[in-house]
Formats: C-alpha cells, structure tokens, sequence
C-alpha cells in the first residue's frame, strides 16, 4: 500500500491511498504475490465520519455503476444520500475500478498507443468484472488485513455483487444492490429485448408530458438528416447521437432536463418553432447535447462486455441487432423515438473519443468464448445476505430478469418499489430502507 493523503472535508475524514495489481489475473490469487508482469495501480478513497476516526468500524465497499465508472466524488455527505447514511454505520471504501479515475486511468489517446487492433482486444479484456472484483479482493486481503466487509453495488456495481459472490464469497458479510441484478446466465440480446420496448414507452411518456416538444423534436431530427450540424468539439452531430439522449430516460429529472434543452434549440426570435422556416440550432442546444452525449472514455467499449459469460458465443452488436427487429426506432421515423443505455457501430465512427476503439471493439464482437463471471451453483448455496432494491420501472436493468435472477440465488432479498428510477440510490431514503430490512430480518447480526 502506498499511502497517498488524509484530509478533512465537510462531514468527512478522507484517507487515499493506492496498490499495485496485475493486469491479468491468470494464474495469481488475490492477497499473494502478484508477480513481475505488467502492473496497474488501484486508487482508493476511505470516509469516515470525523467524530469515530479512531472507532472500530465495519467496512461497506462501493462498487460504482458502469462498466468503466469511477468510484463518487461527493462534495459533502448529504450530496450523495446513501453516502450520509452509509457513515452513521461504516467506514465507507471508495475504490475506483481499473481504468477509470486515478486507477491507471484509460483514455483514447493512451489506448491508441497499446499496439494494434489484436493487442488492444486483448487489453480491454482484462477491465471486466472478473478482473475488478480480484483487484477489490486483493485490496481487502493486503490493505484492510483480510477482514470481511459489506458491499454496496449500483446498477453494473449490481453485476460486481454477484461477480464477487460468485469467486470470493468469504470476503463478504453482507450485500446490498440497487438496480443492478444481472440476468443469470447473462444474455446481452435479451436483455435488448426487455429494454427496447421501455425505451419507446419512455419515449411516449416524455411526449405526453410535453406534447409541445414532438414537434421541435421533429424539428431538430429534420434538421439534422439534412447534414451540416456539428457539436462544439468537431463531432457530425447526426439523427442517431441526438436520439441518443434518451439514454437519460431513466433517471429523475429526465424528463424535464429533455425539455429545456429542447427550450434552446432554436435561436431567433422568441425560440418559438415556426413553421416552414429555415431554423438553424443555437450554440447553447448544441453544446447541452455535446455534454450530454459525450462517452466516458470506457463506458461504451465495456457496454455490450458486460454480458459475456463462457462460451456465450460472440456477441456480435447485440443491441443493433435488436434495434433493427423494430422500424420504429429508424432516424427517420416521427415522432421520433429515443433510445437508451445501448451501443451502436455508428458511434465508434461519428464520436472522436471512441474511434481510437474502434477496431479493438469490432474484434471483441465476434469473439465467443470469455471467462466464467457467475458460478450459479455457488450462487445457489449463498450464505451472505443479500439485499436487492429492485426498481419497478427500471429502464436499463429488467425487473423480471432481476427477480428470475434472485429467485436462483440463496439468502438473497428483493425490496420492489415504483417509488424510484434507475439512480435511485443518489436520493435520500434507499440505502436507509435496505439497511433497515436487514437488520429487522437479522442479517446484520454482529455486524453493527
């Protein structure tokens, strides 16, 4: 462990520090040697309240959202609720996973530079769910001497729970997801198959909130399908980037951010749309929709990976494959439909920060055979707790495959609730309610 820095901020006592790990696990256990192969760093953050810095606290591990998320940043405690919460009863570990925030952080330049095509296949493999949880086993084993600790997984952190269940159940003493409970075994088609048809209801809703916007969205898509627009950092701004916001269809205020970005859209005059004008679209809407479509450097070369699991056969763009099954979601189709958390070819092509990912990702996309990430027998016979917030209306993360999923899974408990959207967590009152229904079932026994 190196350690790095201590230091106060609102609410919290903030400890960094970093360890180094394999790039490739194979042939090495979390907690030994790892040997003198190529070497990445895992960066950490620990919060603890300021009053209990010298307490004897249990640990609760976050495992962000994702794939290719960086572990919070909060600002204070109660800017992240489940973070105000979580100190009350824990010493709260903030690891970020490999490639993202300061562990050995990934971005198109520094991926360009790997090698070729193959090489960069062959990189991006090891930045997977089987790869993340050894890291986080191996941060346990050396860093905190091997003492078992609570788990919180968001959405892909979900996905992690289940990863780490499935190889280390011994480092675990309870578990708690939101959103986030894969389909086991993973299938990343009909996971599409779910989720499309929630992408059009959710399309369909926004219009009924705003039924105004149809027509400026219309507007906007028939301005783009004639070519010419272009986002601030030089990106074509197309039909299909733009029915990319719908990506944010499932989380709070969605809806209403949609809205007023579609409030600027439109420069002169009022902003009103008129008809049969020759509308340009304004500096400002462009840039919203820069920053809203922006891909996080590893976020959509992970995207379909998520879902490969053994000899799943190659995964070969699965959510184009299921897109295409519906004539609805075409550019040219009004009202225009949105689409969610889904990856698509055309964007390793239009967007600059993943082209350096193209040819790598196209590799990964024919390829069918992946390491083991659920073992379901394991899963079966679990013995830790297992809380699961389960979100009615989920748009990335089926409700009905989520509970086929717990139904397979030993000491495992779900918490149905309409009461939230995807990200959940990040509002006040989830963790506090799964941590509740733990300890009133007594799976948190000895624990706190």
């Amino acid at each position: 462990m190196e350690h790095l820095e201590s230091y106060s901020m609102p609410g919290m006592h903030v400890e960094e520090g970093s360890i180094p790990v394999p790039l490739d696990w194979e042939g090495l256990d979390p907690g030994d040697d790892i040997g003198a192969g190529p070497r990445l760093r895992l960066f950490y953050r620990v919060l603890t309240a300021p009053g209990r810095i010298h307490d004897d606290l249990p640990l609760l591990v976050f495992l962000q959202g994702g794939p290719g998320g960086a572990g919070p940043r909060p600002l204070t405690p109660q800017s992240d609720p489940w973070i105000a919460e979580a100190l009350r009863h824990f010493r709260v570990v903030l690891p970020d996973q490999r490639g993202t925030g300061r562990s050995s952080a990934i971005d198109g330049t520094g991926f360009a530079a790997i090698g070729g095509p193959g090489e960069q296949a062959a990189y991006l493999r090891r930045f997977l769910a089987g790869s993340i949880v050894r890291d986080f086993e191996h941060l346990r084993r050396t860093v905190f001497g091997g003492r078992r600790w609570l788990s919180l997984g968001q959405s892909y952190g979900g996905f992690l729970t289940l990863a780490y269940l499935s190889a280390f159940p011994e480092g675990l003493a309870a578990c708690f997801t939101t959103g986030g409970i894969p389909h086991v075994p993973a299938d990343a088609s009909e996971v599409y198959e779910h989720t499309f048809p929630r992408m059009k209801a959710k399309t369909q809703a926004f219009y009924d909130r705003y039924p105004q916007d149809r027509q400026r969205v219309a507007a906007v898509a028939d301005i783009l399908a004639e070519g010419g627009a272009r986002l601030p950092g030089g990106d074509p701004l197309t039909v299909e980037r733009f029915q990319t916001l719908g990506s944010d269809f499932g989380m709070k205020p969605c809806f209403e951010r949609l809205h007023w970005l579609l409030d600027t859209a439109f420069p002169d005059g009022d902003g009103s749309l008129k008809t049969g004008s020759t509308a340009r679209l304004s500096d400002i809407f462009l840039a919203g929709v820069d920053r809203s479509t922006a891909s996080a450097p590893l976020y959509w070369p992970l995207q379909e990976f998520i879902y490969a699991d053994g000899e799943c056969g190659p995964i070969d763009w699965a959510a184009q494959r299921v897109r295409d099954q519906d004539p609805s979601f075409s550019p040219d189709g009004r009202p225009l439909m949105f689409t969610g958390e889904a990856i698509f070819p055309w964007m390793f092509e239009q967007e600059r920060n993943l082209r350096p990912f193209r040819q790598a990702v196209q590799l990964l996309m024919q390829e069918g055979t992946w390491p083991r990430i659920y073992d379901p027998e394991r899963l079966a016979g679990n013995e830790v707790p297992l809380q699961a917030a389960v979100y009615y209306n989920d748009m990335y993360v089926d409700r009905e495959l989520q509970m086929d999923t717990l139904s397979r899974i030993g000491s495992s408990h779900a918490w149905v609730t309409s009461g939230y959207e995807h990200d959940g967590l990040h509002e006040g009152g989830v963790f506090s309610e799964l941590l509740a229904q733990a300890m009133d079932r007594g799976g948190l026994d000895g624990l706190l």
